[in-house]
């Protein structure tokens, strides 16, 4: 199957509103693992850089992004700064009409967060900081739901020594997997009030109100599909129906199941992930004890997705 042939297929051919209306279920399905596996056994898309980078590799990410929701890609090597490689991702963002960047308490001006070990106090207690494993997660899960992260890049500066794996998951492979299991799981986790995220306090004293939502929603620009979703145990509240709580049973354990379409990278010094916030996580890493390099990893988030062509 080339990708002339499948390009946006998926979702023009079967439309979210009328899914589960018409008996075109089981077709997207068929279809949807088709695409999903060929587009996974592409290479990275090679830009000549984050600065400048030709119309063919922006069309190809595009393309991937609407087809499984995220498109991975390698950047040729350029000797820059973490701060003017940041600023670089910020232009090369701009070609996926990435614009609305969130206003994170440890992003630069730009916008963009540098993910590392850290013992400073704003990031004291929050994992990412840390080199210990990151449970299933999408970006923004506690945000309010007229201000969720619906699109980011994970761009990787420095690898770690060993570990810092990803895995992610296409969220409508999780719906795909969630609606074959029972329907009615489904719609509970389409429902408003699925999941609370309680009240926090930030540590520099600004109290985050509780975040009440749904699991899965659809996007007011696109009407693609778009996920809210924490692994996390604590400081989580599932609404108190059966078909709520099975879901979220389901789903947990599901996100530890093998699935082939759950997919796994290391990203090496260039590369990154542009993503339409998908399921993800991290395993554990080790950096040289001896060395000042520390793994190091870009990240800005979005909130709207990535263009499609």
């Amino acid at each position: 199957m080339s990708e002339t042939v499948i390009k946006n297929r998926v979702n023009e051919s079967y439309p979210w509103i009328r899914l589960f209306q018409d008996g075109s279920f089981e077709q997207w399905k068929n279809l949807k693992k088709k695409v999903f596996i060929y587009v996974n056994a592409a290479p990275p898309t090679v830009v000549d850089s984050l600065e400048n980078c030709d119309s063919d590799s922006v069309s190809r990410m595009k393309e991937h992004c609407s087809q499984v929701n995220f498109a991975v890609y390698e950047a040729k090597a350029a000797d820059l700064s973490v701060a003017e490689t940041g600023k670089a991702l910020i232009k090369f963002a701009a070609n996926f009409g990435l614009k609305l960047r969130e206003d994170h308490r440890s992003a630069a001006e730009n916008g963009v967060v540098a993910l590392t070990p850290s013992s400073e106090k704003s990031k004291k207690g929050y994992i990412p900081y840390t080199p210990r494993a990151l449970n299933w997660h999408t970006d923004g899960y506690y945000n309010s739901p007229d201000n969720q992260i619906k699109g980011f890049f994970l761009h990787c500066y420095r690898p770690a020594e060993a570990g810092g794996e990803n895995e992610l998951i296409d969220p409508e492979i999780a719906l795909m997997r969630l609606y074959e299991a029972d329907p009615s799981m489904l719609e509970a986790f389409f429902h408003p009030e699925a999941m609370t995220i309680p009240a926090n306090v930030e540590p520099n004293g600004k109290v985050r109100p509780p975040s009440v939502g749904p699991v899965f929603f659809f996007d007011d620009k696109s009407g693609r599909l778009q996920m809210r979703y924490t692994a996390r145990t604590r400081s989580i509240e599932w609404r108190d129906d059966p078909a709520t709580q099975d879901a979220a049973a389901w789903m947990h354990e599901w996100l530890e199941s093998d699935d082939p379409y759950k997919v796994r990278i290391r990203l090496k010094a260039g590369q990154g992930i542009l993503n339409n916030n998908v399921l993800h996580n991290r395993t554990g890493f080790d950096d040289d004890p001896s060395s000042e390099s520390k793994r190091t990893m870009l990240r800005v988030r979005f909130h709207d997705r990535a263009e499609e062509n």
